[in-house]
């Protein structure tokens, strides 16, 4: 009996990691000689670099950069010496997780640090960057990480911009002959997992800048920010990046990796699956066990489980998630060919509950699955 272990995190409750070792150890108390194999997978955003670094070949580099309110913190990014690739992780440096919830907003925060681990990958002697978007604070489009590489914003009066949402309008000159050589010479690949388009109601700001912390009223501002800097994009790059699927991701990171960096978007899962060598650690399994904070809706448009789901079901074999909470309906789980589903707030108490004891629902979750294999054998 063959079990592959593929779960993404719990945002705020586990990661994957943690997912792994909580349900292997379910499993091995009800199926003792279970082959185990754990392949925690990502989708570009926060959890990505642990999700690789307990996987793929690498150094870790350790280093201080700004946070996404311009504050010093230790980040890290992952490079493999003999392939000249690093991978840096947005949320590292920019993401919401090393904000308090009070600290949100949007408007006023930075993609600087994300630029600072990009240079450092540079110093480092990559000559391939894998730039995983998702996570973030942010929504200044990557000016903030264009910055801290040599791009100058200036003003219509010619002065300087400090990079940040807000101040998206009031760019009117962008300047490049400051910009790190190395930039153009690099491989970029930016792995994503949403396909928003830049600006409009479907847009980074839109869509994205409520869980930021940003109100209506800066929602639209931020929406009108982003049109007006696409337009200096347009007349610096000669580049309209708004309708690429992706260019929203991370608050318009995904144009800003497009422009600035000349990159290249791919899908966030698929770029994991790959990188971990993920259909050949699955082949001749009897099941995947896979699992996320919640699973709806947007899980279909390219998220960990369904690109789990989808490896899985090329190779004929049955998979089982736990989540946080599912809002599919079964005919949409059973397209993705899950045949054994089950969902912490089907137990839990409240959401408190869920995330507070979050290990132990997950802890019987397994647990229960395993009984159901055994009696299957």
């Amino acid at each position: 009996m063959k079990i592959v272990i593929a779960p993404d995190k719990f945002r705020g409750s586990l990661t994957g990691i943690e997912f792994c070792w909580i349900v292997k150890e379910a499993i091995w108390k009800i199926i003792p000689d279970a082959e185990i194999v754990e392949a925690p997978v990502a989708d570009g955003g926060d959890g990505t670099l642990s999700a690789l670094e307990s996987q793929v070949p690498h150094g870790k580099k350790l280093l201080e950069v700004h946070d996404p309110l311009f504050r010093k913190i230790e980040a890290a990014f992952l490079y493999n010496e003999d392939f000249k690739i690093a991978f840096v992780e947005m949320a590292e440096a920019s993401g919401l997780r090393l904000l308090k919830e009070d600290e949100y907003n949007c408007s006023k925060t930075t993609t600087y640090g994300t630029g600072e681990l990009i240079k450092a990958a540079l110093d480092a002697g990559a000559e391939k960057i894998i730039l995983g978007v998702g996570g973030s604070a942010t929504c200044d489009c990557g000016m903030g990480m264009a910055a801290a590489l040599g791009y100058e914003f200036y003003d219509a009066e010619g002065k300087a911009v400090e990079p940040i949402g807000e101040n998206l309008s009031s760019v009117k000159e962008i300047r490049t002959d400051k910009v790190d050589p190395r930039v153009m010479t690099t491989d970029f690949e930016v792995a994503c997992d949403v396909i928003s388009p830049l600006y409009g109601e479907d847009g980074a700001a839109y869509i994205y800048g409520p869980q930021k912390g940003a109100s209506k009223e800066e929602i639209e501002f931020l929406d009108k920010g982003l049109r007006d800097f696409n337009e200096v994009l347009i007349e610096t790059f000669n580049k309209d990046i708004n309708d690429i699927y992706g260019a929203g991701a991370a608050g318009g990171m995904g144009a800003g990796a497009l422009t600035f960096l000349n990159g290249e978007l791919r899908s966030g899962i698929e770029m994991v699956k790959e990188m971990i060598r993920f259909d050949k650690k699955i082949k001749d399994a009897d099941w995947v066990v896979t699992g996320e904070g919640k699973l709806d809706f947007q899980t279909l448009t390219g998220k960990a489980v369904k690109g789990v789901s989808e490896s899985a079901q090329d190779q004929k074999i049955p998979v089982a998630v736990f989540c946080g909470r599912i809002t599919l309906p079964q005919d949409a789980l059973s397209n993705m060919g899950i045949q054994y589903s089950a969902s912490v707030m089907l137990e839990a108490i409240d959401y408190d509950d869920a995330i507070k004891n979050g290990r132990s629902y997950l802890d019987k979750m397994a647990t229960d699955f395993a009984l159901r294999v055994q009696r299957d054998l």
